[in-house]
């Protein structure tokens, strides 16, 4: 069990996002939300805006986007959040993305995510859900990382949230062959290291921005059923509805799912603390790398938390960004 004092909330696996945002005004709070058309996203985005935030929902699929500014502007009474064109596995549509912002960022929500099948690559030859779950965010917040800071300094610090999953105790990175070039491809191991980096992400972002007040954390937002799992194979579908029969988790609503990332945007425990890994509205426990996951399914292991870890992962994606290919680790 960790022994470090763990940031606790008032909020639990029943919370919901409304009920985190109770009595916050978030006016004036400038958001983006990625992959915001439907899910997670979309109704992390309405409890956003419900609060005050001004909210653009970064979507791949603009029309569905447009679909859902205007059923959160009509079910809130808000202004309608604005819809940009975010596809996290093209990187020249993260660059357009970024260079069409303007002004502070006070809130960034990585909520977009993928599922695969099977094996799939972007035109580097990027593995697919590594290049979108990670790789994308991590060129979206490094570029709006001025953004960050601008936000940061008119409203006492500036948070990032990524969407992690309990899936990431599954792997941990394997910079010998992070794109699957060389071992057999597996779509859930895959998906666990996108995850996973995910997690790592938030600590170099804080070990490397928090001088700038910015802090990032990771949530798991437990097993809620949405659009994310349309690609699963028959085997993934299997090995939840078994993990789901033998107790290690219990399908949320998608208001419950949102909470925990809600927790991390608001709450005042994270306003100044990052690289932290939240479940269930908590900061979560950490188990040893080699822990059974129906044993700890709420925990993080340690390899989604290791400073050197992350910090190697930071280079490595710098680096693919800047080469557009394969790059020694």
């Amino acid at each position: 069990m960790d022994p470090r004092q763990l940031i606790s909330t008032p909020f639990t696996s029943s919370s919901t996002a409304d009920e985190v945002l109770e009595g916050i005004d978030l006016t004036g709070v400038r958001a983006i939300v990625t992959g915001a058309s439907s899910g997670l996203g979309a109704e992390t985005a309405r409890a956003l805006t419900a609060a005050g935030a001004d909210v653009t929902l970064a979507v791949r699929n603009t029309s569905a986007g447009d679909t859902v500014a205007g059923a959160i502007a009509e079910s809130t009474g808000r202004a309608r959040p604005r819809v940009g064109r975010l596809d996290l596995a093209d990187r020249r549509s993260v660059g357009r993305f970024v260079d069409a912002w303007g002004g502070p960022l006070h809130l960034l929500v990585n909520n977009a995510g993928l599922v695969t099948g099977g094996l799939e690559r972007t035109p580097e030859g990027w593995e697919l859900q590594f290049a979108t779950n990670h790789l994308g965010h991590f060129a979206l917040a490094t570029g709006l990382h001025r953004a960050l800071a601008r936000g940061a300094g008119d409203r006492d610090g500036a948070r990032i949230v990524s969407v992690g999953s309990t899936a990431h105790m599954r792997s941990g990175i394997d910079f010998d062959d992070l794109h699957f070039e060389r071992r057999a491809y597996h779509p859930q191991i895959a998906y666990a290291q996108s995850k996973t980096a995910n997690s790592l992400f938030s600590v170099a972002a804080t070990r490397r921005w928090a001088c700038d007040g910015i802090v990032a954390n990771t949530v798991n937002p437990g097993g809620v059923a949405t659009g994310l799992q349309r690609n699963f194979t028959p085997e993934q579908k299997a090995s939840l509805d078994a993990a789901e029969a033998a107790g290690v988790f219990t399908y949320k609503t998608v208001e419950q799912g949102a909470a925990t990332t809600v927790v991390a945007a608001v709450s005042p425990e994270f306003a100044h603390s990052g690289g932290h890994y939240l479940d269930d509205g908590q900061e979560a426990y950490t188990v040893p790398d080699d822990a059974d996951l129906a044993q700890h399914p709420h925990g993080v292991k340690e390899w989604a938390l290791d400073p050197a870890t992350a910090e190697r992962l930071w280079t490595v994606s710098s680096g693919l960004l800047a080469s557009g290919g394969s790059v020694a680790p």
